[in-house]
């Protein structure tokens, strides 16, 4: 069983410069009260990986907003003009990395893989220092695995053992993540007792989470 956290003691975890991966797509199935506590802190060079940097003022937008990362890996950051000047300016360092490559790349890191093999960026950009594989043929890029420190997922419902339901667009990556750091600590809109969840509707097993962050009052 698990003791639910504050959002305070859950953002005390996280030191400055940590890497963070966090789940949700532009800002759907984002732990939005963790990047309320991690802004207000003044947190500092962190590294965010995730989906995208949604908007000013939604989800890691907030973080952005405020100062508090140094580094983002994501599939775009399109919706963030705020991303984008603070990464033509300097400030930020961006690694924009396919969509599909970017889930991959978590889940290997994830699963003990050594990499992953994918055609896609062959020729382009994105190839720039990495190692070509041909196989029977046909060129891959070599994508290294993406670990982090934390995963800051946010589900529908977690139990007392730490098990989780996602709803809609927030499964796309919050369920790969928890397998890919170090410390995972999760934001659910509902903690019900042990047992409400059934079985099969468990996208992402108890023995995976670290930490459940307490509901609002």
């Amino acid at each position: 069983m698990k003791k639910a956290i504050t959002v305070q003691e859950a953002v005390d975890l996280i030191p400055d410069g940590a890497s963070v991966m966090f789940g949700g797509f532009l800002g759907v199935g984002s732990p939005e009260r963790l990047f309320d506590a991690l802004a207000a802190r003044g947190a500092k060079r962190l590294t965010v990986i995730g989906n995208d940097t949604a908007r000013p003022g939604v989800g890691v937008g907030k973080l952005i907003d405020a100062g508090c990362v140094a580094r983002v890996i994501a599939s775009h950051i399109g919706t963030n003009p705020t991303t984008q000047q603070k990464m033509i300016s300097g400030e930020i360092e961006v690694e924009l990395v396919p969509q599909g490559t970017l889930a991959e790349r978590i889940r290997a890191g994830g699963s003990g893989l050594g990499g992953v093999l994918t055609p896609t960026g062959v020729g382009t950009t994105v190839a720039e220092g990495k190692r070509v594989l041909e196989i029977e043929g046909v060129e891959y890029l070599l994508e290294l695995p993406i670990h982090a420190e934390f995963a800051l997922l946010h589900a529908h419902e977690a139990d007392y053992f730490g098990n989780l339901t996602y709803r809609l667009t927030a499964a796309n990556f919050n369920p790969v993540m928890a397998f890919a750091a170090d410390c995972v600590i999760v934001e659910s809109d509902h903690i019900v007792p042990v047992g409400v969840i059934p079985p099969d509707a468990v996208r992402t097993p108890g023995v995976l989470v670290d930490h459940l962050v307490a509901r609002a009052c």
